[in-house]
């Protein structure tokens, strides 16, 4: 079915304080809204809001129809223990719900066909049980178990089939899976689900290209509304016709037409007009302001002057500078009164901006690594043989499908992993400074500020504070243990280790998941600044275009290959 979902002064937030008021929003089918702003703005409370998952603190949400099916798909799929693919899969599409619900109606209907009495004003068995039959197919849960499987083989899981032998089935746990298969299987959810209304929080988080494509094509083809939360500029720019600003610093919310490339001119245009108009408000006040002073100290010097000039009975002149000080006074109230008729134009709150360079330490050995028919095999999974070199200085991209082996080949050159065959040497005096995929770099159940300061002793509790507040992780970050931060926080606190301790090798393994537009730009700017060793794994496609590389790997069936760049 069609369905429009409708929100009116809306407001959210976390307990007492409000990230978001006065939001008036409208998904009709066919719309593909994208909501932006820096982390903490309340982009996921406000998709958990149009969920239904959280109350608002003001305004209304309404659905129509009401029984519209709206799917939300939070932003870590992070699976129940003990779940497996198939599970999984059937919780986020909502089929488990709604065959829970068909389940418990079927029971009911059974009771009362067989003479069951129904308690006063209860709802009639059958009636539930049609609503709830209804509910089941609008979900797909009727052929699911069939159209699962052809999606997970074309996303290259191939569901095991009688006597296959593939490694893979409906029955295996998701907790088995690595980070990029749990990634291709949140897409093959997506794909098989059948929404209204579809709210995805960082979808394309983990996803490789050819995931990103699909997820793509996905979102462009569906007749629905869509809300999402998305970093991905590129994906942003392909996929949404309308953006939402949610502006913290401004306390503003805005909904821009054209799509994403349309929302940055414009946004730029009205930031340029505040701003103007501000500087012309603040300049005429100004200018008001010392005319009415002026004027104030010429009514006062010319009164003393009377009085000090004329004699007591000199009653001509005392009467006319007594004029002439009341015209100067008169002078000086309309000057105030065209200063309080000024239409008071408030100034634009400076943004928080994560400013910040990578700290440098002396150069390393003019070779950082090398692999010589270096292979790796993990079950069914090989790397190699491999023969690389990497250059002090040098700056290197690397790509490739989820499950490649991009990982292993960063922990290969960096001296993690031994290699089965060939050979791997790490160079001297390097000083590797890393954000891993994972975030594990700063882990734990120590609060924030003991786990950062045991990797930086050199620097105090004080500047350890300090420091981590100008990542925008504040007092009530610092005390929180690491492994209860949000995934974005734990970015950020990364990226604060990379200023404090000197590196000369960076490592860098997707490092815009969980990161916010401004902050992306501003990790853009500093690896522009950077000039060590830089391996940069990454899938933004906007990020490989503006950070300057020398060399491209592109890792796949085991080899990697040397692009040109």
């Amino acid at each position: 079915m069609t369905a429009t979902l409708v929100t009116h002064d809306l407001a959210g937030g976390h307990a007492h304080r409000t990230l978001f008021d006065g939001l008036d929003l409208t998904v009709a089918p066919g719309d593909v809204i994208g909501v932006v702003g820096v982390n903490g703005a309340g982009k996921s409370t406000l998709l958990r809001i149009l969920a239904g998952r959280l109350d608002p603190q003001r305004g209304t949400v309404a659905l129509a129809p009401a029984d519209a099916f709206v799917g939300w798909l939070p932003q870590e799929h992070t699976p129940v223990e003990g779940e497996t693919i198939g599970g999984y899969v059937a919780r986020r599409t909502g089929v488990a719900a709604v065959s829970e619900r068909l389940d418990a109606a079927t029971a009911a209907f059974a009771e009362a066909a067989e003479g069951a009495g129904r308690a006063p004003g209860a709802p009639d068995p059958a009636d539930e049980y049609s609503a709830a039959l209804d509910r089941w197919l609008a979900a797909g849960a009727a052929d699911l178990d069939e159209r699962l499987p052809g999606v997970l083989a074309d996303l290259g899981l191939a569901i095991e089939d009688a006597g296959s032998g593939l490694a893979l089935s409906a029955e295996t746990p998701m907790a088995a899976l690595s980070g990029g298969q749990r990634a291709r299987v949140a897409l093959a959810a997506l794909l098989c689900s059948r929404f209204d209304i579809v709210l995805l929080d960082e979808p394309t988080n983990d996803l490789d290209l050819d995931g990103l494509a699909r997820l793509e094509e996905f979102v462009r083809g569906l007749r629905g509304g869509v809300v999402l939360v998305s970093h991905d500029r590129e994906f942003l720019a392909r996929s949404v016709t309308r953006v939402l600003e949610l502006d913290l610093a401004q306390r503003t919310n805005r909904v821009y037409g054209g799509g994403y490339e349309a929302y940055l001119e414009e946004r730029a245009t009205l930031r340029r007009q505040a701003r103007e108009d501000y500087e012309e408000f603040a300049a005429k006040k100004a200018d008001l302001v010392g005319r009415a002073r002026t004027q104030r100290e010429w009514s006062s010097k010319g009164v003393r002057n009377a009085m000090r000039k004329s004699p007591d009975n000199d009653k001509i002149k005392r009467k006319a500078s007594a004029e002439s000080s009341e015209k100067q006074a008169q002078k000086v109230r309309q000057m105030e009164s065209r200063i309080a008729r000024l239409e008071e134009v408030e100034e634009p709150r400076k943004e928080w901006r994560l400013e910040f360079t990578i700290g440098s330490a002396p150069r390393s050995s003019s070779v950082v690594a090398t692999l010589n028919a270096a292979e790796v095999r993990q079950g069914e999974f090989a790397l190699g043989p491999v023969s690389l070199q990497v250059d002090a200085g040098e700056r290197i991209g690397i790509t490739g499908p989820n499950g490649a082996g991009k990982s292993t080949l960063l922990r290969l050159l960096l001296g993690e992993l031994a290699p089965d065959c060939g050979s791997a040497s790490l160079g001297s005096s390097v000083a590797i400074g890393r954000i891993d995929q994972a975030r594990r770099v700063i882990a734990g159940s120590a609060p924030l500020a003991d786990a950062f300061e045991a990797l930086a002793p050199e620097y105090s509790s004080a500047e350890v504070r300090t420091l981590l507040a100008k990542f925008g992780l504040r007092a009530d970050h610092v005390v929180r243990p690491v492994d209860e931060l949000s995934p974005g926080e734990r970015t950020r606190a990364g990226l604060a280790l990379l200023q404090a301790r000197g590196v000369n090798v960076l490592v860098l393994d997707e490092p815009t998941n969980h990161l916010d537009l401004e902050a992306i730009e501003q990790l853009e700017q500093a690896l522009e600044s950077y000039d060590g060793t830089l391996l940069l794994v990454t899938h933004d496609r906007r990020m490989l275009e503006n950070v300057r590389l020398d060399r491209r790997w592109a890792v796949a069936d085991g080899q990697v290959s040397d692009l040109l760049v």
